[in-house]
């Protein structure tokens, strides 16, 4: 007997093992095989200049973009790999339960589906582009196996390259912010009433919005230079992380700037002739309609019509540790568009840009603008679904375009509550006109600027726009931010914008009392605390507040840790947390690390990325709303504060009367920011600290003049 139950314990080891390894290898096996792109020949020159930043030569546009992967590859190949893996439905199987929440949401929006149906009708210049970019990250994951994190993920291709694209696009309008609430059940959308001011529930990426942005004009310089500033906050690692390039081809293409991981092109920066930046706008683009089910759950009604509702089943691979374990989902779709079953009903919802792949060609397409009236002219399209741009150009021209791909709504009907989803006469089916946008071109002003806020505030008190002139069913936002207080003020004072005065506005640390910061201050100084020393000490201290977050008060890291939560309600639309609360929790944390309630903030606050040979750790300035933006930070274990979200990369664009464009900038890290024994990994962040930029080398002859290293990148057709 005993013999047989040790068997039967080894037959079920063995059963186990076999069960653990089938888990660890199963989803690379499973995958669908990728399909390289049609065979194309591409060569490409890559220098790279002191700080790292790749120039890309080329031939044609395609051959630019070919070389645009592999000098991207060789400083950050494991961020390009997750954003391939969301291509394909793959992200779980590299990042467990958050990545699976990614092939979640492919599968939801159809991202795969829309590429199929659209993707033949890209400008056939386009989709020669994103193939050669494909063809770049197959002959980098070629030539370094070992660092391929995940089996059968290559090759990819161009459709690949878009559904990148279809599926990133709509988060920067915040449709995370409905697809997670509904998710979960939670209450949905509260109507605000006719001014729709009122921020949405839940928005758990809101709190993390920013960018500043800057267009001086040459009648409002004080030496007749056109002035453009990009001033963009964005993860300081990650897939929507920026990186620095210069791209150039004989076909015309001549751009500075930064893209995203997965673009082949950039999103920001200059041309010879003009520039633009860009700020995250919170446009009501979605729609939400509530569906009226039969009793089998598998129809809606419609219009007195029962339609069947389309029924989608997936696998997703969900990483814990060693093993991947597939995961069964379904998605639903109906005319409306997806559809999300949870214990309230059914719920579909419909955004601007839902179905499109048109804005890979307008981004393309600006990057080769010459004049304002070609670069509006592509904007006009509608294809880019949301983001503010600031323009400048070599002409003098400034301008503000509240870009987004409104729905052309109905009067009447509640759009910002949940709609019924039983009336076709809801569903909409075009966008209200681009020039009905709130704009700026050259206002009187000689400034425009956004600071995440409303479009009314743009231009100064002389120039501004009248909020009446958007109709409450476009849902564009009134809110202010702390830097959009901030930058009005400092840029309507009197007097010439210099580049000095310039500077001093972006790298601003100050806070205006107005909005949530007053009701804080205010909550705080009416505190009675003479029951407890401590927070007594904090409230006399927060009184002594110089509204600065600059380093040199004694108040300024109390302040920093108070206001950053204050911020994050504000900016959800949350109810401010009791002011005794923000007080209590941030005296606590510095009295646990540091022992005091005034350490500098130099000591509190951090520009840390490590480990490894060039490892930083430097102080940084700034506040969670202030114009110098440290936005958002993880708490070390020494109390500490590791910045990872806030001023990311920065452009200052000049061009001054009959002479070429010149440019600088900066980012917090490196060029290489994932390789850490890469001289590059770093070395910008000194400059970073101190508020100072490092030289653009926009032309051929300066690269070349700078250059550390240079080599010729080739993909040859195979001679069979």
């Amino acid at each position: 007997m005993r013999k047989w139950v040790i068997r039967l314990a080894a037959a079920l080891l063995v059963l186990a093992l076999a069960v653990l390894v089938g888990l660890m290898v199963w989803e690379p096996l499973a995958a669908r095989t990728g399909k390289a792109p049609p065979a194309h020949a591409y060569t490409a020159e890559i220098v790279r200049d002191e700080w790292g930043v790749p120039h890309i030569y080329g031939n044609t546009d395609a051959d630019v973009a070919y070389g645009v992967a592999l000098a991207h590859s060789e400083d950050d190949f494991r961020t390009l790999q997750d954003v391939i893996a969301m291509t394909r439905g793959r992200y779980g199987a590299l990042a467990g339960e958050d990545g699976a929440q990614f092939d979640y949401v492919l599968a939801l929006l159809d991202a795969r589906g829309t590429v199929k149906r659209e993707y033949a009708k890209l400008k056939p210049r386009t989709r020669a582009l994103l193939d050669a970019y494909a063809t770049g990250l197959n002959d980098y994951a070629k030539d370094h196996p070992g660092e391929v994190r995940l089996g059968n993920l290559f090759p990819v291709n161009g459709e690949d390259v878009a559904t990148g694209f279809a599926l990133r696009q709509p988060f920067f309008f915040g449709l995370n912010n409905t697809i997670g609430p509904l998710v979960k059940g939670d209450t949905l959308l509260p109507d605000p009433g006719p001014a729709l001011n009122t921020p949405l529930p839940d928005r758990e990426a809101a709190e993390h919005l920013g960018s500043n942005a800057f267009a001086i004009s040459p009648k409002r310089a004080d030496d007749g230079v056109t002035r453009l500033v990009s001033n963009s906050h964005q993860p300081w690692e990650g897939g929507v992380a920026w990186y620095e390039l210069v791209v150039e081809s004989s076909e015309g293409w001549h751009y500075a700037g930064a893209n995203f991981p997965g673009s082949p092109f950039p999103f920001l920066g200059h041309n010879e002739d003009l520039g633009w930046t860009n700020t995250v706008n919170e446009p009501d683009m979605v729609d939400v309609y509530k569906l009226v089910l039969d009793n089998s759950k598998t129809r809606y009604r419609l219009d007195g019509k029962w339609l069947p509702l389309e029924v989608t089943n997936v696998r997703l691979p969900v990483r814990f540790g060693p093993v991947v374990l597939p995961v069964s989902r379904t998605v639903y779709r109906s005319v409306h568009g997806p559809v999300i079953l949870n214990d309230k009903g059914a719920f579909a919802f419909r955004y601007g840009g839902m179905g499109s792949l048109a804005t890979l060609d307008a981004y393309y397409d600006l990057n080769k603008a010459k004049t304002y009236t070609e670069w509006q002219g592509i904007l006009a399209r509608g294809a880019v679904p949301s983001t503010n741009f600031i323009y400048a150009d070599k002409a003098g021209n400034i301008a503000y375009w509240y870009n987004a791909a409104i729905p052309q709504r109905q009067k009447g009907a509640n759009w910002r509550g949940v709609l019924p989803g039983d009336r076709s006469d809801l569903i909409w089916h075009s966008l209200v006109p681009y020039d009905s946008l709130p704009h700026y071109l050259n206002p009187a002003s000689g400034f425009v600027f956004n600071s995440n806020n409303t479009p009314f505030v743009a231009a100064g008190a002389s120039s501004n726009l009248d909020p009446a002139g958007a109709p409450p069913e476009m849902g564009v936002e009134l809110r202010m931010t702390n830097r959009a207080y901030r930058a009005e003020k400092l840029l309507d004072e009197p007097g010439p914008i210099s580049r000095e005065r310039l500077e001093r506005i972006k790298y601003d640390t100050g806070w205006e009392r107005a909005g949530y910061v007053k009701q804080v201050l205010d909550g705080i100084a009416a505190l009675d605390l003479r029951r407890d020393p401590k927070l007594a000490a904090a409230q006399r201290l927060m009184a002594q507040w110089d509204l600065t977050s600059d380093g040199v008060g004694r108040a300024d890291s109390l302040a920093l840790l108070v206001m950053r939560p204050a911020m994050g309600d504000s900016y959800t639309g949350k109810p401010l947390r009791p002011a005794e609360t923000l007080l209590a929790d941030a005296a606590n944390h510095l009295m646990t690390h540091f022992g005091r309630l005034d350490p500098p903030l130099q000591d509190l606050l951090r520009l840390r990325h490590g480990p490894g040979r060039f490892t930083v750790d430097l102080p940084l300035d700034g506040g969670s709303d202030t114009l110098r933006a440290s936005t958002l930070w993880d708490v070390e274990p020494d109390g500490r504060l590791k910045v990872k979200h806030g001023d990311s990369f920065v452009m200052f664009v000049e061009w001054a009367p009959g002479k070429p464009v010149v440019s600088q900038s900066i980012q917090p890290f490196g060029a290489a920011t994932t390789r850490p024994g890469n001289v590059h990994f770093t070395d910008q962040a000194p400059l970073f600290v101190q508020h100072k930029l490092k030289p653009v080398h926009f032309t051929r002859a300066d690269a070349l003049a700078n250059a550390v290293s240079r080599k010729t990148v080739t993909h040859r057709l195979r001679a069979d």
